[in-house]
């Protein structure tokens, strides 16, 4: 029988309630019979899960009733050193009371026992990082009364005995290994492989062994006081939003460690009374693909946990999923049809509410279906495009919204290549396709072989019997995941979509041998650092590397994408040094080429040698011969590069590197170099001492080498400018050259190279105004060059802030050399993100906003331009566009990206000044 008697009252709309402006000092929410404290929009307070649980009652939904202890309390508890405010036990006791009376059962009462859930919920979904608790409550006697009122035992005591191990796992910190075996020994000697199979006594015997083993290992007994564990319980869930795992997950996913969880606790539903009961995770569309089926899985007579935990093979909700993933095992719609017409009808309730896609979890305890979460559901980068179209073709959202709706970053999972179909397949396993996407590398077996492997650049594998939260850092590092247990909604499944990685879960004719290093499915074995390939799409892991092929960006993509576009202010263009990049950049909708890096070019095979002998010349005229053999490699790779870009504006960066990266190392490079340049070796090897630098970062280099060699520049100038004038007359179009000169710190120097410069420009261009615009401008990358922009732009007619070397001289930090402590600085809270990946507003952030306004003040049509990687960082997009800067560059596979984030920083600036008006 069941033990709430809520009544399913009907689903009717209701509209969202303002947010509240004022943060207040009620730390307890409650929901309970269609009514509730909070909303929707009350997120930053009472976290997601608290915010749609509230929600979901005000909407009428099954909602076991509960209470939310709020964020704010988490923010006390972890400040004050685990102390609540004053006025909390007694919410939560009255909020206990209005539980009890929504349920006829009391918290303790050995008779009519009430049993909670104790969860958390940020305000940022973080699956599987902080702690649970289920059927808190139970107890020596109360359990007896949730067998006498339930009449089966065998439920009362298999929800004790996971309460037991739950909390101990949880509260007490004991390893749940040591529960897992206890159960595995009791399943063996009774002969059965499945824990629903086990009898009440059987459950009675675990009972006693899992109280021995918590005495052994916590030095105490476990708590019988009910009141004991949900405080206990509460300050579990607190404590976790500080643990490792927290952690990670919230610096990958940029969520502020100061946000806090909510506490949810709720009525207990039990999906393991029998057949009438199951539990299971939906989504309204599927987060694969975005396709608009529900989808989801199930498993009867079964816990919550057992889903998401991969623990027993979950069955398919729809008959139409079951087909797809080729199940036996019978679907919901056909052996509960009653409970499945109602879940289908919430999800199309849910989603027109929400206007989005819902991730829920539900239980069905006696053929009631009862509803414990909704929230916005993780999907992949593929899925999230066509859900968002769809639903502005639906009238569900607007562009507007759709454009806002997915984050820039995730555009990277749909830029890499996928397995060409017509690359031979040595099928190894298949599985379930948790994760689309392709990945090759190196089988490893633990998370932190994958970390350390991944830190060294290795492309890695992560292969699993299941994944837990403890291997975020893992999961992160490896490339693809594959595990031989567990579902589409499992914790590999959920957290790989999330990450972008590809992952094949489920593979169950895998066995992983962790001690001998080695899995095996059927005859074939595979062992640690094999090289194996994974298909997410279908569910297939692959023996060896597999060939790709790039993404076709059309349809869906190239809609959004033209959304974007109209929407954002920025110009993206890209750095692109071959006629390959500047091919993948126009592809991805790049507007011109910000950074064309001449000095890659020096290195082409067959070059590097005439580059030599330029460096090492003794004299002008050696030196004007070796030029001469460099100026027409480096007019071909112009004219490819001006052809491609058909008259978009092309700025190319004169040499920057100091010269001492172009000469020999060894000592056989030296004899090649004297050889060809007809040297002794001894003058080349003092010719390389004299040349090589103690700091070359901050030396020889960049428009320094401009003012002592000139001519290396002019023979720069001289074959862009040759070129752009070919291109030019042949294609009939108009060629954009920008020149630009680096490393520039005060205006002589560019006053000087500019002279150089214009002196080509007058000789070739003359009479050539029609077909080829040229500029010069700078780039911006030493500290003294900000502060000296109003002078500089007398000489400049556009600005490239170079934030790679501005953020090297302005932190005094080594690019290369600084990952071996910025992580500690990021752990500390000394640093809220490596200044190398997104821009240190503080410091560098504030020199690019006094050289853009100092330029300008000297030149108002001073174009300003950001190239580097922080182009293609979203949050630094965002500071240009505050700055005001005209364009970012990026390299090509960030071109989407940038382009994106350009229209994120439009659009939220045109909210906040709607909002204040």
């Amino acid at each position: 029988m069941p033990l709430l008697t809520l009544q399913n009252p009907p689903i009717t709309a209701v509209a969202v309630k303002p947010p509240s402006t004022k943060r207040s000092s009620k730390y307890v929410y409650t929901f309970s019979n269609g009514v509730a404290d909070g909303n929707a929009n009350m997120r930053s307070l009472l976290g997601g899960k608290g915010a749609g649980l509230a929600e979901m009652t005000n909407l009428g939904l099954p909602v076991p009733p509960g209470f939310t202890i709020t964020t704010d309390v988490c923010t006390w508890f972890t400040s004050k050193g685990a102390v609540y405010p004053p006025s909390l036990e007694a919410d939560v006791a009255s909020a206990l009371h209005l539980i009890e009376a929504s349920t006829g059962a009391l918290f303790g009462d050995p008779a009519a026992p009430l049993l909670v859930s104790v969860r958390s919920g940020a305000r940022a979904s973080m699956p599987g990082m902080m702690d649970t608790v289920l059927n808190l409550g139970l107890n020596d006697s109360t359990v007896e009364g949730l067998a006498r009122k339930s009449a089966d035992p065998r439920f009362a005591y298999d929800s004790y005995r996971r309460f037991i191990q739950m909390f101990a796992d949880v509260v007490m910190g004991v390893d749940s290994a040591c529960f897992e075996q206890i159960l595995h020994h009791q399943k063996t000697v009774r002969g059965v492989s499945e824990d629903t199979h086990l009898t009440a006594e059987d459950w009675k015997h675990v009972i006693e062994c899992y109280k021995a083993v918590i005495q052994q290992h916590a030095g105490k007994p476990f708590p019988q006081d009910p009141k004991t564990q949900l405080w206990d319980a509460i300050a579990a869930v607190f404590k976790s939003w500080t643990n490792a795992r927290a952690i990670t997950y919230r610096k990958l996913h940029d969520i502020p460690h100061d946000w806090g969880t909510a506490v949810n606790v709720q009525a207990m539903v039990f999906g393991n009374m029998g057949d009438d009961c199951a539990t299971g995770v939906a989504f309204t569309r599927d987060p694969a693909t975005g396709e608009k089926v529900l989808y989801g899985e199930y498993l009867v007579n079964a816990q919550g946990e057992d889903v998401v935990a991969g623990i027993r093979t979950p069955q398919q909700i729809t008959i139409s999923g079951k087909e797809t993933h080729r199940s036996n095992l019978p679907a919901m719609e056909e052996c509960m049809p009653h409970v499945f017409k109602q879940l289908n009808d919430i999800r199309y309730k849910l989603e027109r509410h929400y206007g989005d896609m819902q991730d829920i979890e539900f239980t069905v305890q006696g053929g009631t279906l009862y509803m414990l979460q909704t929230r916005v559901g993780k999907r992949t980068a593929n899925a999230a495009l066509k859900i968002a179209c769809d639903m502005v073709r639906e009238g569900m959202i607007t562009e507007d919204e759709a454009v806002l709706r997915i984050d820039p970053a995730s555009l990277n999972q749909l830029l890499h290549p996928t397995l060409d179909p017509r690359a031979k397949r040595d099928l190894f396993a298949r599985g379930l396709p948790a994760s689309p996407g392709a990945a090759s590398g190196r089988i490893v077996f633990s998370p932190e072989r994958a970390e350390q492997l991944g830190q060294a650049g290795e492309p890695v594998i992560l292969c699993r019997i299941e994944t837990s939260p403890e291997d975020i850092h893992g999961m992160h590092a490896a490339k693809g995941i594959v595990t031989t247990r567990g579902g589409m909604t499992s914790h590999a499944a959920v957290v790989a979509r999330g990450m972008g990685r590809a992952c094949v879960a489920g593979a169950s004719s895998i066995s992983v041998d962790y001690a001998a290093g080695e899995m095996r499915a059927g005859d074939l074995v595979l062992h640690e650092d094999d090289v194996i390939t994974i298909d997410g799409e279908k569910g297939e892991v692959l023996i060896g590397s597999v060939a790709t092929i790039d993404p076709e960006l059309s349809g869906d993509f190239a809609e959004f994408m033209s959304w974007a576009d109209e929407r954002k202010r920025l110009k993206v263009m890209t750095n692109a040094d071959t006629p390959k990049d500047c091919r993948k950049a126009l592809e991805f909708g790049a507007e011109g080429i910000g950074l064309c890096r001449t000095e890659h070019m020096f290195f082409e095979p067959g070059r590097i040698a005439a580059v030599r002998e330029m460096i090492l010349a003794e004299n002008g005229e050696d030196q004007r011969a070796a030029l001469n053999k460099v100026l027409p490699m480096q007019r071909g790779d112009f004219v490819d590069i001006f052809r491609i870009m058909a008259g978009r504006p092309v700025t190319i960066r004169l040499l920057d590197p100091p010269l001492h990266e172009f000469l020999p190392h060894g000592e056989a490079e030296l004899i090649e170099v004297a050889k060809a340049a007809n040297l002794e070796v001894g003058k080349v090897r003092d010719r390389v001492a004299k040349i090589v630098e103690v700091n070359p970062m901050l030396g020889h280099r960049g428009c320094r080498v401009g003012v002592t060699t000139p001519g290396i520049y002019e023979m720069q100038t001289r074959a862009i400018l040759e070129a752009a004038i070919e291109v030019a007359k042949a294609d009939e179009r108009r060629v954009r050259v920008e020149i630009m000169v680096p490393f520039v710190a005060m205006e002589a120097e560019l006053r000087v190279v500019r002279g150089l410069i214009d002196g080509v420009a007058k000789e070739l261009l003359a009479g050539e105004e029609d077909h080829v615009e040229y500029r010069v401008g700078t780039m911006i990358e030493l500290p003294r060059a900000a502060l000296a922009a109003g002078k500089i732009a007398r000489q400049a007619e556009f600005f490239s802030f170079g934030t790679n070397d501005l953020t090297q001289t302005t932190l005094g930090l080594s690019r290369d050399d600084a990952a071996g402590f910025l992580p500690s600085y990021e752990a500390g809270g000394l640093l809220e993100k490596d200044p190398f990946v997104s821009i240190d507003r503080e410091g560098v952030g504030e020199l690019v906003r006094m050289a853009a306004q100092r330029g300008r003040a000297t030149r108002s049509d001073l174009e300003l331009c950001l190239c580097g990687e922080h182009g293609g960082d979203p949050a630094s997009v965002e500071f240009c566009h505050q700055v005001g800067l005209d364009s970012v560059s990026c390299s090509p596979y960030r071109v989407p990206i940038a382009r994106l984030a350009a229209a994120h920083a439009a659009l939220n600036e045109e909210k906040k000044r709607a909002s204040q008006n």
